[in-house]
């Protein structure tokens, strides 16, 4: 099953026998105090930056999140989409928990997007669903409702009821991407064998592809990029077929694309020496 995404010149597919999808998380006010700050001013230049590095880094997405409780959320999402697709064609994801900024966004995309997210909860699903829908766009289904499910099994039938839901506004099974949710490792030790699993429930059961926040999993630990790096190895391998992740973080890049390579999923090594190549020569030139 392959999730096809474009931007107006374009595309990218996310599957199992595809090369991993890094979808760049950085637009995103969490913990960013500065950026806060000017979503609230009204002001969106810092995104020409995050575009850039992470663009820079190997994203084959990104993720635009403009939430913030004391800024006009809607306007800025109407405002960010067409920005970020001036600076660059990679597809976009449209995050937001607000059901108006979502609107604003898809309707200034110029594309196919993917939506981040709903939950299992039946009136989130009749609230977000029919707008993707309207959109043509995919979305992401977190595989929780109304509280954080550590059981596998349950897990994968509220991934089971995000699918039929989709179904029934004509949104087909390869434009669900489902989250198995990533959960910080220092505070549930099980956390990444819960994920393991369910990514495997759900390869077996349903089919479709996955993504996760994968920065949770590290979340309060020392060493956090070694442990993202492995993390999503060990994921990839298990076939989780995209991340929302720090495209900045070379080791965590790496990891991915070695894990491609590993897999099968660069043939010849093809990416992987183009990318070795690319950063030689930028640094000779820096130097």
């Amino acid at each position: 099953m392959e999730t096809v995404l474009r931007s107006a010149s374009a595309e990218v597919v996310i599957g199992p026998g595809r090369p991993f999808c890094i979808i760049g998380e950085r637009i995103n006010p969490t913990g960013r105090k500065a950026f806060q700050a000017e979503l609230q001013a009204g002001d969106l230049s810092r995104l020409e930056t995050d575009v850039a590095e992470q663009v820079a880094g190997g994203a084959d997405m990104l993720d635009v999140n403009v939430g913030d409780p004391l800024a006009d959320e809607v306007g800025l999402m109407g405002r960010a989409i067409p920005l970020v697709q001036g600076l660059t064609d990679l597809p976009l994801v449209i995050d937001s928990s607000v059901i108006e900024a979502l609107e604003a966004g898809l309707a200034g995309y110029d594309g196919k997007a993917l939506v981040n997210s709903v939950t299992g909860e039946d009136d989130r699903l009749e609230a977000i669903l029919p707008t993707v829908a309207r959109h043509g766009a995919a979305v992401i289904g977190l595989a929780n409702d109304d509280e954080i499910r550590m059981e596998p099994s349950d897990r994968l039938a509220i991934a089971k009821k995000i699918v039929s839901a989709a179904g029934d506004h004509g949104i087909p099974p390869e434009d669900v991407v489902i989250d198995p949710l990533a959960m910080p490792i220092g505070a549930e030790p099980r956390a990444v064998t819960a994920f393991v699993e369910t990514l495997h429930l759900l390869r077996d059961e349903l089919g479709v592809n996955t993504t996760c926040g994968a920065s949770n999993t590290s979340f309060a630990m020392p060493g956090r990029h070694a442990i993202g790096a492995t993390f999503l190895a060990v994921a990839q391998s298990h076939g989780l077929t995209s991340a929302i992740m720090d495209a900045r973080s070379p080791q965590c890049v790496e990891a991915v694309r070695a894990a491609d390579l590993l897999l099968g999923r660069d043939e010849w090594g093809a990416r992987w020496i183009k990318r070795y190549r690319d950063r030689q020569a930028a640094e000779a030139a820096a130097s």
